[in-house]
């Protein structure tokens, strides 16, 4: 086992890390920008390196800074969080090349995977069920228009790179393709990598499930049950629920099945998700995409299954033998507590004048801020994920209640009143919802 990790993130997830990095009794090295000198994770971490400037590029997303601090502070290995650098090949790559320990999958798979199109095929020639779609890609509006034709409307239009929703869109016409197909184009330019433009038949009333899984040292893949994550808004998770009260148990042995398969196809090593769409209706479900990260939801995942993620991925990462043996059992919520206008969405950035966060039986708080800091508009307004445990999902939904109820931030917009009015919709508390849920709630 390596005896330091450079975390090459920030915020909550960064502090998640870095205490699961000291409770293994290794030291922790974070890397902070001007933007987040006073935040919780820099001054928790055994070494803080600053970076440079609030801009990413200058910080966060610059691979010789990062690696420059890497070197400087003796880590032995690079723990990427979500977001930033943790699908990135590239720079996985670079750490190796330092001779650093890398931790994730490898930069090979992580490629197989970044490209949708190409996961797609893979998935399907693995046997993994996929929408009907494009095999190649798309790219101008007449391909585009002629995919839909043979697919058959409603498709979704989104970008053959990138993730969290970014530039998704539905078409049920021709005149709504175009728009969705511009709008794909340039989330692709601005984010994606790529220009290509992926089309697929859009399920009108889908729930998103997804797998997690852990590829191991030995090359076995094991499934760790699904989460549901339906509750979105502008295609991007605000609520994620395991298990999902929306499969049935059937379905759900054949999701874990396939994902199993997925990940054995790429040789997948460490903590990864594989995402699906599912019918709501017809109980089926189809391949979306595969995230080669640790994901922002893996609580859920770890107060079901009482085991740490994050040390797996460590201990894999070294290349020691894992054994799992786990059977989930209870029922966990995970409420994304963001700086954000509640009613619209927008970031609403801030100083904190009041955080005081809610405890309890059954109740988990992965904070990335305090009283006193400021959520600024340089990064995502992620500020906290409120997640509570229950051995019913009805005891799940009533701590949850009284844990939003019970957590207190003032300064900032915050979405803690979204929180507690999706706790009271008829919908979410039956378990009958869809994606389509927080758009009917604000039409």
């Amino acid at each position: 086992m390596f005896e330091s990790v450079l975390v090459a993130n920030r915020g909550e997830i960064a502090r998640r890390i870095i205490r699961t990095v000291q409770r293994m009794g290794l030291r922790a090295v974070a890397v902070y920008s001007e933007a987040d000198a006073d935040l919780p994770f820099v001054r928790e971490a055994d070494e803080a390196i600053l970076l440079g400037p609030a801009n990413p590029a200058q910080s966060y997303l610059d691979v010789d800074r990062v690696l420059r601090a890497a070197r400087d502070s003796g880590a032995q290995a690079v723990h990427p969080g979500y977001g930033f650098f943790s699908e990135n090949a590239a720079f996985a790559r670079a750490v190796i090349d330092a001779g650093l320990v890398w931790i994730g999958p490898s930069p090979e798979a992580i490629e197989r995977m970044g490209d949708k199109i190409n996961a797609r095929n893979l998935m399907e020639e693995a046997g993994v069920p996929v929408a009907a779609g494009t095999r190649t890609p798309v790219t101008d509006l007449e391909q585009a228009v002629s995919a839909a034709a043979e697919i058959g409307y409603p498709v979704m239009v989104k970008t053959a790179g990138g993730g969290g929703g970014i530039g998704m869109g539905v078409a049920h016409d021709e005149a709504g393709l175009a728009k969705a197909f511009e709008q794909a184009s340039r989330a692709a330019a601005r984010f994606g990598g790529t220009p290509a433009i992926l089309l697929e038949r859009y399920i009108e009333r889908a729930r998103h499930v997804e797998v997690q899984i852990l590829g191991l040292a030995d090359g076995a893949v094991v499934a760790l049950g699904e989460r549901d994550c339906s509750v979105q808004r502008r295609h991007q998770k605000v609520v994620e629920e395991t298990p999902s009260p929306g499969i049935t148990q059937e379905l759900r042995e054949r999701m874990l099945a396939a994902a199993v398969r997925a990940g054995e196809a790429v040789g997948y090593l460490g903590a990864g998700t594989v995402e699906c769409l599912v019918d709501a209706d017809k109980q089926d479900f189809v391949f979306l995409e595969m995230n080669t990260r640790l994901q922002v939801e893996h609580p859920v995942t770890e107060l079901v299954t009482g085991v740490d993620l994050v040390e797996l991925q460590l201990r894999i990462a070294a290349g020691e033998t894992v054994e799992l043996s786990v059977a989930p059992r209870g029922h966990a919520i995970e409420f994304r507590v963001y700086a954000e206008d509640p009613k619209r969405f927008f970031p609403g950035p801030g100083t904190i004048g009041v955080w005081a966060e809610p405890s309890g039986d059954g109740v988990r708080v992965d904070s990335g801020y305090a009283e006193g800091n400021t959520v600024t508009p340089f990064y995502d307004p992620l500020m906290a994920k409120l997640c509570v445990f229950g051995q019913t999902r009805a005891e799940a939904l009533e701590r949850a209640r009284e844990a939003v109820a019970g957590f207190k931030i003032e300064g900032p917009k915050n979405n803690l009143p979204f929180c507690a009015e999706l706790l009271e919709h008829p919908e979410f508390v039956d378990g009958n919802y869809d994606t389509g849920l927080v758009s009917r709630m604000r039409a």
